[in-house]
């Protein structure tokens, strides 16, 4: 058997060509920043809206702001570099707060359990319509695994 692929890999070959395919490459700005800008800009700059190709960057004080507007254009080619291709046509920069976003959550799941008959039960006949027998499976196993990881209904 293979080995799992990512679920943003899978969605990003579905998307390719179609209009949501550009709005997940703009989403990835946000966890490019820190790499694009390096760690002191980070601390004080923050990306906090794009829209039509323009990202809005919240600047913590005046002379960051300054500096930041010598620094646009540069910022601007490494984020494309790094999104792989023309994304961020233009940097607007306001001032605002700068907090990093939240750091990944560091406690444990649940510990997971063996679905009941209902909940086997209910998998199947939620997955049941999906034609392509792969997908099915897929999306059986994903099911499965949430209701595992979740305390059982109490009926």
């Amino acid at each position: 058997m293979t080995r799992p692929r990512p679920v943003a890999d899978l969605l990003t070959e579905a998307l390719r060509g179609k209009p949501a395919e550009r709005r997940l490459k703009e989403g990835r700005i946000w966890l490019l920043w820190d790499e694009a800008v390096g760690e002191r800009i980070a601390s004080v700059a923050r990306p906090v809206g794009f829209r039509g190709g323009t990202l809005t960057v919240a600047v913590a004080n005046a002379p960051w702001m300054q500096q930041l507007n010598f620094l646009k254009q540069g910022i601007m080619d490494k984020l494309n570099a790094l999104l792989c291709g023309p994304v961020v046509t233009e940097i607007y920069l306001k001032a605002g707060r700068t907090e990093p976003p939240p750091a990944p959550s560091s406690e444990q799941r649940p510990p997971v359990r063996e679905l009941t008959t209902v909940e086997k039960e209910f998998v199947r006949e939620e997955t049941e319509s999906i034609e392509d027998p792969e997908l099915r499976a897929i999306i059986s196993r994903l099911m499965a695994r949430h209701l595992a990881s979740s305390p059982p209904d109490e009926a």
